[in-house]
């Protein structure tokens, strides 16, 4: 699902761009046994806790793998798969409403056909960066860089750009509160009064984006 630009995976890092109160910044983060390396390039220091906070949100740090493990381990078809694993955590995002827009984008389509349309969005309306030492060139645009979509950058259905235009709208009033401290159940029913936003989309944004452990999109088709 990685955007070109904003993600990629090099010498067996993860790597992105991140949007910041005060200017752009590049992650790296390399898995070990018992912790992540986090390597920062920020262009303001003011932003290091900042950056820190949405990699943890990103890695789901700050959930609790015990309680984790006593939960889904009361349900006899993942006992065993849980014991072979435990300490799961939900993969999410360093920003909430890149994570809606990349959900919508995702409606319906293949991932490579969200990618794309992702990747479009990006090279219109997105920041650009520099970095050096890899392939990361854009910050993904927030929701006020795109209240003036293109629709010639929307190669999808009529009814799809009114959802994504009507998210965008929503996210940029405030009648759509997407962040870290956010009520899930009323951020659930904001987004389902938008047009074309049903029960799979919220669910998705409410797992990844706001991280509520009993999200489940129980209409996905992998699932």
């Amino acid at each position: 699902t990685a955007v070109p630009g904003v993600e990629e995976v090099r010498d067996g890092v993860y790597r992105r761009t991140l949007r910041l109160p005060h200017g752009s910044g590049v992650v790296s983060l390399r898995p070990h046994p018992d912790h992540v390396r986090c390597h920062l390039v920020i262009d303001d220091f003011r932003d290091l806790p900042a950056a820190i906070a949405r990699c943890r949100r990103l890695l789901d740090l700050d959930a609790d793998p015990e309680a984790i493990v006593d939960g889904l381990s009361a349900d006899a078809d993942l006992a065993a798969l849980i014991a072979k694993a435990p300490g799961q955590r939900i993969p999410r995002t360093v920003d909430e409403h890149e994570l809606a827009v990349r959900v919508v984008l995702g409606q319906q389509v293949s991932t490579a056909a969200a990618r794309t349309h992702a990747g479009r969005l990006l090279r219109a309306h997105g920041r650009p960066v520099d970095d050096p030492g890899g392939g990361l060139t854009h910050v993904f645009p927030s929701a006020a860089e795109l209240s003036e979509i293109d629709p010639s950058h929307l190669a999808f259905p009529k009814a799809r750009q009114r959802t994504l235009a009507a998210l965008v709208g929503a996210v940029n009033s405030g009648a759509v509160i997407l962040d870290p401290g956010c009520d899930w159940d009323r951020a659930r029913a904001q987004l389902l009064a938008l047009p074309g936003i049903g029960a799979w989309t919220a669910e998705m944004i409410a797992m990844r984006g706001l991280g509520d452990p009993d999200a489940f999109p129980a209409t996905d088709l992998g699932v």
